[in-house]
């Protein structure tokens, strides 16, 4: 970051500042001096699937270079919402952008580290997570020596303008509150908190109130998503088989860590009842998604990876059964992600992020098609 807004944010940091719902802002929790400029775009580029990948048509590749994921439909499906570490950033800030990857803005603060972001009903605000009221720099990512694991950071949840200005706070409890998406019906939000000891999913309404918790056995639950409707959600899982395995993971969580090697998808009812779980490969299953069709859900896997590296989408019934591969770029030769799916809300475009066609490895990019069921 060039160091007139470098040295602005720092001395943001010391004011305090009040929301137009009359609750202030605590330091570290305004956004930079100055709204940065719109991020480089370049235009969307064809890329054809392969023969195997008959749901997909006219793939476009919407941005080039660096980490980008989670790229999510606006409402009215004119917009989408992604996170990228992008220069001059060094951990991930949420931003903006058409489906042909043009008119890329930012709208996170640019400060601490950001994930998870979704539109708000009404297209003109977003909601995402961001660690930015803990101070100017990113949290330290995690120590790989255990292992690949996940960092549970001092995230919580905010919404600011589709301009990046009006930031305001919804949540404000200890520990993690991130993984959060909204309800097609607009009236409420799912997302992942460790505020009782464990991590488990939430509903509140879409002013942070009415907090509701729907899961309670021991491990990890996150990244969930509404049906269409809003009657259903499905989200992903960890379920510690025996007391050691319990143990392992509490003492994992203490440390602000989770191991994601084993990941099943489950579906509830929207008030938490009727739980089932869909996949049971004992894989990495995550980044559910409900089919255009309400019927199945589209999901990121590595069931088929002997070596738990490469990972394809997958759609499955709700029942568990029916499972068919959807994209099909990893293979022996070469290790390849596809995940992150999200339809758009008329169901005829897919978007997802992928490495495929990178110009250096481990960038991960957005793609989106056109679906073909």
């Amino acid at each position: 970051m060039p160091m007139d807004r470098r040295l602005a944010a720092s001395l943001l940091l010391v004011v305090v500042a009040l929301l137009p719902s009359g609750r202030p802002v605590a330091a570290g929790d305004a956004p930079s001096a100055a709204p940065a400029p719109a991020a480089k775009s370049s235009p969307a580029v064809e890329r054809p699937p392969l023969p195997q990948e008959t749901h997909l048509k006219n793939v476009r590749q919407l941005t080039f270079g660096g980490e980008n994921a989670e790229a999510y439909w606006s409402f009215a499906g004119d917009r989408l919402v992604f996170q990228s570490t992008r220069p001059p950033y060094t951990a991930d800030q949420i931003f903006t952008m058409r489906p042909d990857g043009s008119d890329v803005r930012l709208v996170s603060p640019g400060m601490g580290r950001t994930t998870c972001a979704f539109y708000m009903p009404g297209d003109q605000r977003i909601l995402f997570a961001s660690t930015h009221h803990e101070g100017y720099a990113p949290p330290t990512p995690p120590d790989r020596s255990q292992g690949y694991v996940w960092g549970i950071f001092a995230y919580d949840l905010y919404t600011v303008g589709v301009d990046g200005q009006d930031l305001r706070r919804l949540t404000d409890s200890p520990g993690y509150d991130a993984e959060a998406t909204v309800s097609p019906k607009g009236d409420r939000i799912v997302f992942t908190s460790s505020r009782d000891g464990d991590l488990d999913v939430y509903t509140m309404a879409i002013d942070g109130t009415d907090v509701k918790r729907l899961t309670d056995a021991v491990g990890y639950d996150g990244g969930a998503v509404f049906s269409s409707d809003g009657s259903k959600i499905a989200w992903r899982a960890s379920r510690p088989a025996d007391d050691e395995a319990r143990a392992k993971f509490k003492a994992l969580l203490d440390k602000g860590l989770v191991r994601p090697s084993q990941l099943e998808l489950f579906v509830m009812d929207v008030d938490g009842s009727n739980k089932r779980q869909i996949t049971k490969n004992g894989k990495a299953n995550f980044g559910p998604y409900f089919a255009p069709d309400g019927k199945r859900i589209l999901y990121c896997s590595n069931q088929d990876c002997p070596k738990g590296r490469s990972f394809d989408l997958y759609l499955v019934g709700l029942d568990g059964t029916g499972t068919e591969r959807v994209t099909w770029f990893s293979n022996d030769a070469h290790d390849d992600f596809d995940g992150f799916p999200m339809f758009s809300p008329d169901g005829k475009r897919l978007a997802w992020c992928s490495n495929r066609f990178n110009a250096k490895p481990n960038e991960t990019n957005v793609f989106v098609a056109d679906w073909q069921d």
